[in-house]
């Protein structure tokens, strides 16, 4: 090599090293690509719930725009887009789909299993589902049993419906004087409706009636809560899927507005200014789902892991609501609380 030659290409590699190497080599596509398919509505996007969702990718390793690449599809409140966002997110495809709450998780086991039977292949080779969220999978069946699930799917349950006497004891224990509440709902989500059935069950054993103040859409919101004041209940029972708690703000209004009571499941009603919530931590719940998705990816199967409950429950309690109203909390009730707003 002549030394004129042998001098360029020393600083053209000088250089290379100074400048590193051209942007489109140093790009790296993410590794993986997965879905997540929600009954909410992309107005509201990011939800604390699906940051937790992300935070715990990331603690994983998992992190958005790097080795990973999340599609989202929002059906906006409605089941009624879900088979078709479900089936283009299979279409793309995903490696994963997570599904919350119960409708997207039926969705997105119909969607995956009529791909894989299209291809030829069998239902446990079919694009993995974790879903979040799911009152009651094997009732809903959106799986066989909780210790194997079996086929493409697991996750996570709410276990709400197991919750409905609790919480109407609850109830019963801070208005010991009450005869009947209301019961706000999101009617489209299948979730919802199963909850309301298990509190229409135990509503006898513990001495309340039911008034159903169900909505299909935000339009209907105002109707429900003058119809549960002019009923004269003695509170509102909010059941929160992604709908409904989409509709927080207006809901905490309205209930101000005819100085309703607001019980729910899941604590942001209640910091938002509501009186009482007992459930899971939703937050725990959406981080842990980063566990499963992590493992899936890794090479687990999700018909071999089981459908995991919560662990963390909490008992949220407003103070200022409750002294806005005129309500007295014994003081072991308030005690007992994981957390108390005053």
């Amino acid at each position: 090599m002549r030394r004129r030659d042998f001098i360029t290409l020393l600083g053209g590699a000088a250089a290379l090293s100074i400048c590193g190497p051209p942007t489109a080599a140093r790009a790296e596509p993410p590794a993986r690509r997965i879905g997540i398919l929600s009954l909410g509505s992309s107005r509201a996007h990011p939800t604390p719930l699906f940051q937790a969702l992300q935070q715990g990718l990331r603690d994983l390793g998992w992190v958005d725009g790097k080795n990973l690449a999340i599609e989202w599809r929002f059906s906006e409140g409605s089941t009624d887009p879900l088979p078709r966002l479900a089936a283009e997110l299979v279409a793309l495809p995903v490696d994963l789909i997570v599904a919350a709450p119960a409708a997207p998780a039926i969705a997105a086991k119909a969607a995956t299993k009529d791909a894989a039977k299209q291809t030829g292949r069998g239902a446990a080779s079919a694009i993995p589902v974790v879903f979040v969220q799911v009152p009651d999978p094997v009732g809903l069946a959106v799986v066989p049993n909780l210790g194997r699930p079996g086929a493409n799917i697991t996750g996570l349950s709410s276990i709400a419906s197991d919750l409905s006497g609790k919480r109407l004891a609850l109830v019963k224990e801070v208005l010991p004087v009450a005869s009947r509440i209301a019961l706000l709902w999101n009617r489209p989500s299948p979730g919802a409706a199963l909850v309301v059935q298990e509190m229409s069950r135990v509503q006898g054993e513990v001495g309340l009636e039911l008034v159903d103040i169900g909505v299909s859409d935000r339009s209907e919101l105002e109707d429900a809560l003058a119809k549960a004041a002019a009923e004269r209940v003695a509170a509102v029972m909010v059941i929160d899927d992604p709908v409904i708690a989409s509709l927080q703000t207006p809901v905490v209004a309205l209930a101000a507005r005819h100085r309703l009571p607001l019980f729910s499941q899941y604590s942001p009603y209640v910091d938002a200014g509501g009186l009482m919530s007992y459930g899971p931590s939703l937050l725990a719940l959406y981080r842990r789902a980063a566990t499963y998705v992590d493992r899936i990816l890794k090479g687990a199967h999700p018909g071999d892991m089981p459908i995991e409950q919560p662990t963390v429950f909490e008992l949220v309690i407003n103070l200022q609501t409750a002294n806005t109203l005129g309500i007295d909390l014994a003081p072991t009730l308030v005690a007992r609380a994981d957390r108390v707003i005053e």
